[in-house]
């Protein structure tokens, strides 16, 4: 079979089969009178192994090793291919995540581009000083990839930088939302407490739904977060969980304040009194997390609160009584 014939059917061009016989992977079997290379069946199958060993990323001398080396076994060459796969992947996946970076940034120039690009530089920068320089800059001349910062505040140990990082996000819009909310499922209880802390100092309505929404997150953490952020911003579904967060002292004086804050009228300050007193009389109630629910009732306006504390103050726990009779006074000097 002369070398046209061979072309059409193995899909290889002529000039490329005059290249493999010129690194030496395949020779014609023979000639014709005239001169001209004549392919036999076995140089045709030669063909076809050497394109399908192509196919798997192998280059023309690892080829030629692979056909004509007796004692080659493929599985380290095998192996090292797919190192180099799963690293080219990741190059290509990355530079793929920084263009659609910056592509959702809407340049409008490249003066905009270069902007983008140097401060996503800096947000992955090993020193802590560059990345938070980089939070702190306002970038005006160019939108901020709002995803790469919620992915740098999310993986950021540095304290100083978180700050700086969640800052940046507040400042940024609302589009970061959505996405802190996905971390609030991750399976690293960090990135969770990251995720909760940032959505606590976003603005807007949507964060305060998203915050919502975590007051039935699993993670204990999660949900205290929420439960005070949400407190401050006067939303009274977060009462249960911020009386929980009392009797099972964690973080109980920031439940205790944001239960204070919720309590600016009336008929909200009498239910979070009843709720308090409610739990006081629970029987497992422990005596501590009573002492605890009784200090509580000291910035909750209102005669209910009031009431509790009077009877309070004869409880038959004396530090339950003690404490209600000493805030009694202080509401009395008031």
């Amino acid at each position: 079979m002369l070398i046209g014939e061979v072309a059409r059917r193995s899909g290889v061009s002529a000039r490329m089969l005059r290249h493999y016989e010129s690194l030496g992977l395949m020779r014609p079997s023979g000639r014709t009178g005239s001169g001209y290379r004549e392919y036999s069946g076995e140089d045709i199958r030669r063909i076809f192994h050497i394109e399908s060993l192509r196919s798997l990323g192998l280059s023309l001398r690892e080829i030629g090793r692979a056909l004509d080396d007796p004692g080659f076994t493929p599985s380290a060459l095998v192996d090292d291919l797919i190192r180099q796969t799963r690293d080219r992947i990741a190059a290509e996946t990355e530079l793929l995540t920084r263009l659609r970076r910056i592509d959702a940034a809407d340049p409008a120039g490249w003066e905009d581009v270069l902007q983008v690009v140097a401060f996503l530089q800096a947000l992955g920068s090993q020193s802590a000083a560059t990345r938070q320089r980089a939070a702190l800059s306002s970038v005006d001349e160019a939108p901020v990839p709002v995803e790469a910062l919620v992915e740098a505040v999310l993986r950021e140990t540095e304290p100083n930088v978180a700050g700086a990082l969640r800052w940046a996000l507040a400042r940024s819009g609302d589009g970061g939302t959505a996405l802190l909310a996905e971390g609030l499922g991750s399976p690293v209880a960090a990135v969770r407490e990251r995720a909760v802390r940032s959505l606590a100092e976003m603005p807007g309505d949507e964060a305060t739904a998203r915050l919502r929404d975590a007051l039935a997150n699993p993670d204990v953490v999660v949900r205290g977060h929420a439960a005070v952020t949400l407190g401050t911003r006067g939303v009274a579904d977060a009462v249960p969980a911020l009386v929980h967060m009392i009797v099972e002292g964690r973080n109980d004086t920031d439940a205790a304040d944001a239960l204070s804050m919720l309590a600016s009228d009336t008929a909200t300050a009498d239910q979070i009194a009843t709720r308090l007193v409610d739990r006081l009389a629970h029987d497992t109630t422990e005596a501590s997390a009573r002492v605890r629910l009784t200090q509580a009732l000291a910035d909750i306006p209102g005669s209910t609160a009031s009431c509790a504390l009077v009877e309070l103050s004869h409880d038959g726990d004396r530090a339950v009584a003690l404490t209600a009779a000493y805030l009694l006074q202080l509401r009395d000097a008031r």
